[in-house]
């Protein structure tokens, strides 16, 4: 239940990436302005997870994630039925404020399941957070082509009202015995971030990496529903849609290789999947102008992209219970500040110098992304 909450909630932003290009045409701004929605979104749900998430180390995860699927809820009907680009862009703003709950439940969980566990339980919130991933980008590219972007959101309108109500049914009132609360201030909460970071480096490090990774996928599709969508291609936003589809292949891969992460070590993991992704989003420089040799590289990317992740938050929620949201703060903190730029840096980049720009930018941050996890795993596991 809890992971489809996730999906759910964590949809919300991604129904933009196909129809990309409708909402463009529909309010009359460039590519580059329309960067500003997501790249906003993003930034937003950065700031809102700095200031709101640390109070998971000593409020009710249930409590908190009660409040906020309710302000997802207000935030996205706003977006359905704003008809002034301004307020579309404060809609998605906001929302990108109010979504810290599928950053909320990780923690919740990692309380009630023993560590052997871990990874399998990370993966598979992961795998829902993946599935409304993938149901905002496919679902959204086909609804919008046949009735219109806005019937998208009066969509996800619905689905987050369901979850408003049934989610706080769902999860546990009680807190684990062995939880303690640290009964300290908001402000200390969030004054304790820098020293815990620094007493924990290799935080940063994930958090950078996740970043880059992040951001990779935001741009690559952001490249892709303008590219596929151009005079150039000739595609429909539902073509885009279909391409998303591909990313079921996540709710088979990414359990299994967040269990070998468990048998492997996230470190070794990360570095395995940072090199096969690597190769993967090198392909888009070639296949770039053939729809059916473009379902390679996403497949690729959506096999090892989502590894990047899993392991990166396996690093963190091995630390004391008491401190894991918090450390948690840091890394998501991190990978959306790099998705809201590449989200902007994407479209910008493509307004500029067309899709080969756009593939070029996704490799080049992938060579970074590679020499980091090599650098962590010598760094941390081999000493």
């Amino acid at each position: 239940m809890l992971t489809l909450a996730a999906a759910v909630v964590t949809a919300n932003a991604y129904y933009v990436h196909p129809i990309i290009a409708r909402v463009a045409e529909d309010f009359e701004v460039s590519a580059s302005m329309i960067g500003i929605v997501p790249a906003f979104n993003q930034i937003a749900l950065a700031l809102g997870i700095f200031l709101l998430l640390p109070l998971g180390d000593r409020f009710s995860n249930r409590t908190l994630s009660t409040v906020f699927v309710w302000g997802q809820f207000l935030s996205i009907s706003l977006m359905a039925f704003s008809r002034d680009f301004t307020l579309f862009v404060t809609g998605s703003t906001l929302l990108g404020f109010a979504t810290i709950v599928p950053y909320l439940l990780p923690t919740y969980v990692s309380k009630r399941v023993d560590a052997q566990e871990l990874g399998r339980v990370t993966a598979m919130l992961t795998t829902g957070i993946i599935a409304g991933i993938l149901i905002a980008r496919a679902g959204a590219g086909v609804v919008a082509e046949y009735f219109g972007w806005r019937t998208v959101y009066y969509i996800a309108s619905a689905l987050m009202l369901t979850v408003a109500i049934l989610l706080p049914l769902t999860m546990d009132r009680r807190e684990p015995s062995a939880t303690t609360v640290e009964q300290t201030s908001y402000f200390a909460l969030i004054g304790s971030l820098l020293p815990l970071t620094s007493r924990h480096p290799e935080v940063l490090i994930s958090g950078l990496i996740q970043a880059l990774s992040f951001g990779i996928f935001i741009s690559i599709w952001m490249g892709l529903g303008l590219h596929l969508t151009s005079p150039e291609m000739g595609y429909g936003v539902d073509v885009v849609g279909y391409l998303a589809l591909l990313a079921i292949v996540n709710v088979v891969t990414t359990p299994r290789l967040g269990a070998l992460a468990d048998r492997m070590g996230p470190r070794k993991t990360r570095l395995m999947a940072s090199g096969f992704r690597l190769f993967g989003i090198s392909l888009f420089l070639f296949f770039g102008y053939n729809l059916w040799l473009l379902i390679i590289p996403i497949l690729i990317a959506n096999i090892f992209g989502p590894v990047m992740d899993v392991t990166g938050r396996m690093t963190i929620l091995k630390e004391t219970p008491q401190i894991r949201t918090r450390l948690m703060t840091v890394y998501i903190v991190f990978m959306f500040i790099g998705g809201g730029l590449a989200s902007w840096a994407g479209t910008t980049v493509y307004d500029l110098w067309g899709w080969p720009g756009n593939a070029t930018l996704a490799v080049s941050a992938s060579f970074v992304v590679s020499a980091l996890s090599a650098w962590a795993y010598f760094r941390y596991e081999r000493g």
